[in-house]
């Protein structure tokens, strides 16, 4: 891939020097050797709710970001993750063991670990589904508490195709199913421990319950999802 003014793109974190400056101009220049600052700025902007709610277009930012990435060989990982937040995003949760269904919306959730965690303690804490909630400590470390704690998975997240969805993953990867995500939770395969905690301190996570669907809308739902494998 070629620079600005001809070339090749000089590596990030190479030393600038005037010739460079001379080749592309000095705001490319600067631009491109200062690209993990730019992040690190972008990143704290999109830590508030009214910044993301408010900005357009993050579809065409993030393919951009993943365009600088590949030419500059690094990975802008926290950008491309704060750009996948989502706000105020309907969630429709079905509970296989149970055969139940809830509506949930959520916002400003980082990453699954921190989804996973919350859904644990809305679900299991609220007495709708069985299994171990976590603690009070462990649910508001993940919405808006300083600090980090050791947590316990309750579920395997399962996407309507049956695919998982993984912890390390962010909520965006749930798939989208007539207008709204749709996630599955079976039986953990195995035990899974993580800390938990938030993928951008500075960001305050929620998931709130709206309702719990009654037994024919969530057997509706179900129609739409594969069968659990085995």
């Amino acid at each position: 891939m070629g620079g600005v003014g001809g070339g090749e793109l000089p590596e990030p974190d190479d030393e600038l020097t005037e010739a460079i400056v001379e080749r592309t101009g000095q705001e490319p220049a600067f631009g491109w050797f200062t690209l993990e600052q730019w992040e690190m700025a972008g990143v704290a902007m999109l830590n508030a709710g009214a910044v993301r709610r408010a900005a357009d277009g993050k579809a065409e930012l993030l393919a951009l970001v993943e365009r600088v990435a590949e030419a500059s060989g690094h990975e802008f990982k926290c950008l491309a993750y704060a750009l996948r937040v989502l706000d105020d995003e309907p969630l429709v949760v079905l509970h296989r063991g149970t055969g139940t269904g809830y509506a949930l919306r959520m916002s400003g959730i980082g990453d699954n670990f921190q989804l996973h965690t919350l859904l644990a303690g809305v679900l299991i804490g609220g007495a709708y589904v069985p299994g171990e909630a976590p603690s009070a400590r462990e649910i508001a470390v993940s919405r808006d508490a300083a600090g980090q704690v050791p947590s316990t998975g309750a579920f395997n997240l399962v996407g309507a195709d049956g695919g998982w969805i993984f912890n390390e993953g962010s909520p965006s990867d749930i798939h989208v199913v007539d207008g709204v995500r749709l996630l599955v939770l079976d039986p953990p395969p195995y035990r899974r421990a993580w800390t938990a905690g938030r993928f951008f301190p500075g960001m305050h996570g929620d998931l709130v319950l709206e309702r719990v669907l009654d037994a024919e809308e969530a057997a509706g739902w179900f129609d739409k999802v594969a069968p659990a494998k085995g």
